[in-house]
């Protein structure tokens, strides 16, 4: 696992904004079918992070538990953020690479 590698992807998902970030954003773009991965908080309570990955299962999303919200955050030039969506195929196969 390739956490710093990730975390710099993440970076530069934002920058080619081929992600959306944050609980709202994430449920839109949910309902929308325009998310590749989901990437949640591994500090996020116990019950929202099965809250995530059921949305996620119903609708074919593969979730990745990852980082803190505080990296994640950091990672993406925003405040802390619990859940990150990869709207791009190609960006969440190389997420999943380092992170598997």
């Amino acid at each position: 696992m390739d956490e710093k590698g990730a975390l710099t992807l993440l970076g530069f998902a934002q920058k080619g904004r081929m992600l959306v970030a944050g609980e709202s954003g994430v449920d839109v773009f949910l309902k929308k079918d325009k998310l590749q991965l989901m990437i949640i908080a591994s500090d996020l309570a116990a019950e929202r992070q099965t809250s995530w990955q059921q949305k996620a299962a119903e609708n074919e999303i593969e979730t990745i538990i990852f980082s803190t919200k505080s990296q994640l955050g950091l990672a993406i030039g925003m405040s802390p953020r619990s859940v990150i969506g990869i709207t791009d195929a190609q960006m969440a196969q190389a997420l999943l690479k380092k992170l598997l």
